[in-house]
């Protein structure tokens, strides 16, 4: 039971963190609440890999759902005959794919932080920071660069390290599902035990 609980937690906890990432996700198409960037397609290329909105939101959602149900399953089970260990095993591979999804959208989230936006400079349209490697993020006076969208460095940096912070919560949820049931694999926590007066 108290197994249970812990699996069904950890499975809402990955809910919550999947709607944030469709949320943040959502905001990064739309600088300063503006939609003419999107359908003018001047918006850094990252955003277009659906890293929170798909991967770290929609399929993590899928995921905590089949997570749940096998959860539950868990607790409802009174014999053998509920194949135990097979959920048990179905539960560590899409805890796995948990892992692949938000571990995607980590480093996605990642790349385009460190590429930095799509931006207007005195220049054109281009990718301002593309050759600092990142340094950018610790000068934030050549943040000035970029004239349009207004204040879209602040507006990438904000919403990359939310979604970087959520996926790495998810890869670290993941895990401890995934350490949790192969314990319970491995240490034969599934065996059976014939008790005396049951015949």
């Amino acid at each position: 039971m108290g197994s249970w609980k812990c699996g069904g937690c950890l499975s809402c906890l990955l809910i919550s963190l999947a709607l944030w990432s469709i949320i943040v996700n959502i905001l990064l198409y739309f600088p300063n609440g503006q939609t003419f960037y999107a359908s003018s397609n001047k918006l850094t290329n990252y955003v277009w890999y659906f890293e929170g909105l798909c991967f770290s939101g929609v399929m993590m959602l899928v995921v905590a759902a089949v997570l749940l149900v096998l959860d539950n399953k868990h607790k409802c089970c009174q014999s053998e005959n509920c194949s135990r260990k097979y959920m048990t095993l179905l539960s560590v591979i899409f805890s796995a794919l948990g892992i692949a999804f938000s571990g995607y959208c980590l480093v996605i989230s990642a790349l385009g932080l460190v590429q930095g936006p799509y931006c207007r400079t005195q220049d054109g349209w281009h990718y301002a920071f593309e050759g600092t490697a990142g340094r950018f993020l610790t000068n934030s006076s050549e943040w000035t660069q970029c004239l349009e969208p207004a204040h879209v460095v602040e507006w990438n940096v904000i919403l990359f390290s939310i979604l970087i912070t959520l996926s790495g919560l998810q890869v670290i949820v993941c895990l401890i599902r995934v350490v949790i049931q192969l314990s319970k694999m491995l240490c034969g926590t599934y065996s059976v035990i014939i008790q005396p007066g049951i015949i």
